[in-house]
């Protein structure tokens, strides 16, 4: 049974587990939400939650529920590689999807992955938008092995900056960044990036939001490659310059002492 929710003043969503999404996943007590419909039926179900966000003024979807629920069991659309696993949702999408499909299992060279109410916290906190997709997320899969496989258990704070870094440049290279791009080339992408981000910013769209600065990231990365340099230096560096600095904020601004 898939259930329609409204959850008053802030969203309306479909779920099968009403317990797990709306609750544990969400936080809110049975007498904090209320259930519009139900069906067995998801192509009705999925219609009818836009009808009634539509209705209520609320955001509407831009997938439909069945299109977001399709990676469950054997119809799962997982795209898995050698480094990442890629769920067919947007990063605030993937809590509920996930609570609604635990116990689905994937293979990756690194054995046998299994969703658990635990391991769907962590993908949540984890997961990163996709750099050419708005509407898919993904993890690293050494990182979950470590989180959730790995006896050793490696903390994953420790090694996923440069990890992260490593792979924006092992992308870059194979797409012939390096060999064919220079770094003014590099500067003008930041560019386009940073108005990205801006009008991001001023529309107070959060998914295109972290998209930008994502994006901004990589291009940073790829131009410190191009000038000899590690962008982990470059931040390092940085930080070790201003975490000492004095100063105060003078609207909106930290303003360094002379």
């Amino acid at each position: 049974m898939y259930y329609i929710y409204h959850i008053p003043g802030q969203k309306i969503g479909v779920t099968r587990n009403l317990k797990a999404r709306v609750e544990l996943a969400q936080g809110f007590k049975p007498n904090e939400y209320e259930v519009l419909d139900s069906s067995e039926d998801i192509d009705y179900v999925s219609r009818r939650e836009i009808e009634l966000q539509k209705s209520k003024g609320y955001k509407i979807d831009r997938q439909l529920y069945k299109d977001l629920i399709k990676f469950k069991s054997n119809k799962m659309k997982l795209n898995v590689t050698t480094q990442t696993t890629t769920f067919p949702c947007p990063k605030n999408k993937v809590k509920g999807i996930l609570m609604d499909n635990i116990g689905v299992t994937w293979e990756t060279e690194l054995g046998e992955f299994k969703l658990t109410t635990e391991a769907a916290n962590w993908i949540e906190a984890n997961c990163l938008p996709s750099m050419f997709n708005n509407e898919r997320c993904f993890i690293y899969n050494k990182a979950f092995y470590e989180a959730f496989i790995d006896p050793t258990h490696t903390p994953v704070a420790e090694e996923e900056s440069e990890n992260v870094y490593d792979l924006i440049r092992l992308w870059a290279s194979e797409k012939g960044i390096y060999a064919k791009g220079d770094s003014k080339t590099q500067y003008l992408k930041l560019l386009e990036e940073v108005g990205e981000l801006a009008k991001a910013l001023l529309s107070k769209d959060k998914e295109e939001t972290i998209d930008a600065i994502g994006d901004c990231v990589v291009v940073l990365t790829n131009l410190a490659k191009l000038e000899d340099l590690k962008i982990e230096d470059c931040v390092v560096s940085a930080y070790d310059v201003i975490k000492n600095r004095k100063g105060k904020m003078i609207n909106g601004t930290f303003v360094k002492e002379a």
